[in-house]
């Protein structure tokens, strides 16, 4: 079998206004060098596309240094080792790797966990056993604490993240409300990730309203996937000692102008409650425990997920300026084909 000899990668070609658009990215082929001692070649199956991604290309000064014109687009990746140099990973082998928007990639073995297909499928690990996956479960019970009994509501609740934090605070006996963009959504929030309420913010003009009428007893835990105006109304329907978890803010990713919110820092004076920012990276250390208590909850079905799957490396520029619309139900992957 011959290797091959020609990598596609998409590059930043410009830095986004408001809206990400296809014109932003630039397809590119590359010649693949050949391997040295040492080293893995690796062919992508499954892509992932993440609204953090937006940041990265924004070239505002974050938690992670900006992509520049020019570089390939980051991001995580399930790929399957085409040859190897290295002993620990044999061709056939399929690994989690971040090695961004690009068909092949090469590696020291270094950045690369090897998979096992028969514990989970191998896209799990960019899903539910991996970042989003972990991003849930320490985000819930390591940001907001959450008590059996208590009320969890969850902005962007049919997201990647939302739709497992849901079920993860249900596992912990709370009472939970997922806020998502369609009827449909709502449909799977309630039928298939076992919210205990949830509603259409598009078709909810009161907000405030709505969170009194479906946490009768308050807000113990706001798990935020949002901002904006869904998180303004939150404040004042914290209970005494309430926690929010502030783990996106995808509303305003896109704003070139910032809008002036109301201000409510007061009424955490009130409450005394505790807002806190959310970085997943600053549990790596933790993810093996994270991910064996998680997998035990799939196999014993208390867990489930969906994939929102587009085929096709060239798609990938439109799969993540999907995620801005609401495209997506769960984890958006892009399969490489």
């Amino acid at each position: 079998m011959s290797m091959p000899t020609v990598n596609r990668q998409f590059t930043l070609k410009s830095r986004p206004v408001g809206m990400p658009v296809r014109e932003n990215f630039d397809l590119i082929e590359t010649p693949l060098p050949a391997l040295k001692d040492g080293e893995v070649l690796v062919k992508a199956a499954y892509l992932s596309v993440d609204p953090y991604m937006r940041g990265r290309i924004s070239g505002m000064k974050s938690y992670a240094a900006p992509v520049e014109i020019g570089q390939v687009m980051v991001g995580g990746a399930v790929a399957q080792v085409v040859e190897s140099k290295n002993p620990k990973f044999a061709a056939g082998d399929f690994v989690d790797i971040y090695s961004g928007w690009q068909e092949y990639a090469i590696s020291d073995g270094r950045n690369m966990r090897k998979l096992d297909p028969a514990i989970a499928p191998v896209s799990t690990a960019l899903g539910v056993l991996g970042m989003p996956g972990m991003t849930a479960y320490f985000g819930l019970l390591d940001v907001c604490e959450p008590k059996a009994g208590e009320t969890v509501l969850v902005s962007g609740a049919a997201g990647a993240v939302g739709t497992i934090v849901g079920q993860i605070a249900k596992i912990k006996g709370c009472r939970t409300v997922g806020i998502a963009g369609s009827d449909d959504k709502i449909d799977y929030l309630l039928k298939e990730c076992g919210y205990d309420a949830a509603f259409n913010y598009k078709t909810t003009s009161d907000y405030s309203a709505k969170y009194h009428e479906l946490c009768p007893a308050g807000i113990d835990c706001y798990f935020d996937n949002v901002g904006g105006a869904l998180t303004d109304a939150v404040f004042p329907n914290l209970n005494l000692h309430g926690r929010v978890a502030v783990c996106g803010q995808i509303s305003m990713y896109n704003a070139t102008k910032m809008e002036m919110g109301p201000r409510l820092l007061g009424s955490l004076i009130v409450t005394r409650s505790r807002v806190q920012g959310l970085l997943v990276s600053d549990y790596m250390a933790r993810f093996g425990e994270a991910m064996i208590e998680m997998a035990g909850w799939l196999r014993a079905g208390k867990l489930t997920y969906r994939e929102d799957i587009v085929d096709g490396f060239e798609n990938l520029p439109e799969a993540f300026i999907g995620l801005f619309s609401g495209d997506n139900t769960g984890k958006r992957l892009v399969k490489v084909v």
